[in-house]
C-alpha cells in the first residue's frame, strides 16, 4: 500500500493567530447552542473561513453547520476533516470570565474548541495553499448535532459525499483525563457503538384507590428498570465492555390518578457488534415478557444505530505519521463508551479519530459533559496543528486502506 507523505512537520500558528483563534473560543464558548440550532455558531463558522485566502464554502441543505474546501496543488488527493459545534443542555459553574451566558446551555463537551481548533487548522492551510505547499484538497466539515448523534447522517442525507470526494477523513475530540499536548493514536476500538431506543408501557388508568380495577405502567416500568439491569451482568461476558442505561422516565400525576402511559428512554453501548447485538435481544424479550407479566403492552421505538468508532492499522500508521509532525507527545489511553456519531463517515470513507489532551497539567480532572468541565485553552495549538498535519497528509487514489463493513 502506497501511503503518500511528506517529511515536514506541520505548519505552526503563531502567537498572534492564537491569540485570535482563542478569542474566537471564547466567543463561541460564552454563547452556545443545542443540537440543531447552532444558527449563530454557523454564522461565525462562516464569516471566519470567508476571510481566508482560497477557502471556498460549499452549499448543502441543511440549516445548521458549514462545509469548505481549500484546493491544493495534488488532484489526486482530498482530505476531510471534521468538527463538531453543538452544545449541550446544562447548566455551566465554572466560573470562567466566558463562561455561558445562555442559561441551561453550556459547552460542555468541549465542541467549542474542536471548532476553533479547525479554524486554526484551515487558516493554517490556506496560508500553505497561497504559498504552494498544500498537496490535497482539503474538505473542512463543521458537524451539527453530535451530541444527538443525528448530525452526521444529516449531512451525509444532504449529498456531503456527492460536494467532496475525500480518500481519508479525519476527526478530533478532546479527552480531559489525558493532560494538555498528549495525542492518542489508538488502533481499534476507540468509541462504543450504540443504539439509542424508547420503551412505551401502556396500561389501564383509573382511580388509585381501586388497583384492581387498573392496570399500572408505574408498577410495570420499575420492573422493567431493573430486569434490564441484569443484561450486563447476566448476558455479556464480564471480560467484555457494554453499559446499559435508562437515562428518562415520564408518567404519572399529580393526583390519585393511575395513568395509561409511561415513556422510558434508554441506551445499550458496547465496543463490540456482537455484544451490542446480544443486548438488543435480551432488551426486545425482557421488555415483551415484563410487560405481558404485568398485564401491560409494550413498544420499543428504535433509533439510528451508530457504529463503534474503529481505527483500522492502516489509518492508524497514516495518524501516527501526522501526529509526530506536530509538538504533541503520542500518549496511550483506553477505550470509551462514550459514542461519536463520526463513526458513521466510515462507512463512506476510511477515517480515524484522535483524542487530544486537554487537562492542564497537574490539576484534577473535569470530566465531560459536567458543569464544571472545560477544556484548556492550551490544546487548541495542539489540535489545530495536528488538524493542518492531518490536511497536509494523505492517501493516493491507488493507496486508499479498505474500509471494513460495518453495521
Amino acid at each position: 500500500m502506497a501511503l503518500l507523505r511528506s517529511d515536514r512537520t506541520a505548519p505552526r500558528l503563531t502567537p498572534d493567530d492564537l491569540e485570535r483563534l482563542t478569542a474566537l473560543r471564547h466567543a463561541l464558548h460564552s454563547r452556545p447552542e443545542l443540537s440543531g440550532e447552532e444558527l449563530r455558531t454557523t454564522e461565525t463558522i462562516r464569516t471566519f473561513l470567508a476571510s481566508l485566502p482560497g477557502c471556498r464554502l460549499l452549499d448543502l441543505p441543511v440549516p445548521t453547520g458549514v462545509v469548505a474546501q481549500i484546493a491544493g496543488n495534488d488532484p489526486a488527493r482530498e482530505i476531510m476533516l471534521r468538527a463538531d459545534i453543538d452544545a449541550l443542555p446544562q447548566t455551566e459553574r465554572t466560573g470562567l470570565p466566558w463562561q455561558s451566558q445562555t442559561p441551561g446551555v453550556m459547552h460542555a463537551c468541549g465542541h467549542d474548541l474542536h471548532t476553533s481548533s479547525l479554524c486554526g487548522a484551515a487558516l493554517l492551510l490556506s496560508r500553505e495553499a497561497q504559498a504552494g505547499r498544500l498537496g490535497p484538497t482539503v474538505d473542512l466539515v463543521f458537524q451539527p448535532a453530535e451530541e444527538g448523534t443525528t448530525g452526521a447522517r444529516a449531512l451525509i442525507d444532504a449529498g456531503l459525499f456527492e460536494a467532496i470526494h475525500p480518500s481519508a477523513c479525519f476527526g478530533i475530540h478532546n479527552w480531559p483525563s489525558v493532560d494538555t499536548g498528549g495525542i492518542v493514536c489508538r488502533e481499534g476500538a476507540l468509541m462504543a457503538a450504540k443504539v439509542n431506543f424508547d420503551i412505551l408501557l401502556f396500561g389501564a388508568g383509573g382511580h388509585g384507590s381501586m388497583p384492581h380495577l387498573n392496570t399500572d405502567p408505574i408498577v410495570c416500568a420499575a420492573a422493567v428498570v431493573q430486569s434490564l439491569q441484569t443484561i450486563i451482568s447476566r448476558n455479556v461476558n464480564p471480560l467484555d465492555s457494554a453499559i446499559l442505561s435508562i437515562n428518562r422516565i415520564e408518567g404519572g400525576s399529580p393526583v390519585n390518578l393511575v395513568v395509561d402511559k409511561v415513556l422510558l428512554k434508554a441506551t445499550v453501548r458496547a465496543l463490540s457488534v456482537t455484544v451490542l447485538d446480544r443486548a438488543v435481544e435480551r432488551v426486545k424479550t425482557i421488555v415483551a415478557r415484563t410487560a405481558e407479566a404485568y398485564e401491560c403492552r409494550s413498544e420499543i421505538d428504535w433509533k439510528e444505530r451508530i457504529p463503534a468508532v474503529w481505527n483500522t492499522p492502516e489509518m492508524t500508521a497514516l495518524a501516527r505519521r501526522c501526529a509526530e509532525k506536530t509538538g504533541g507527545e503520542l500518549v496511550s489511553a483506553p477505550p470509551s463508551l462514550a459514542s461519536e456519531d463520526f463513526a458513521l463517515y466510515r462507512k463512506y470513507v476510511p477515517s480515524f479519530f484522535f483524542w487530544v489532551g486537554s487537562r492542564v497539567p497537574g490539576t484534577e480532572t473535569a470530566e465531560l459533559h459536567t458543569p464544571r468541565f472545560y477544556a484548556d485553552d492550551g490544546s487548541l495549538r495542539y489540535a489545530a496543528e495536528l488538524y493542518a498535519a492531518c490536511g497536509m497528509t494523505g492517501t493516493g487514489d491507488e493507496g486508499v486502506p479498505a474500509s471494513p463493513a460495518v453495521q
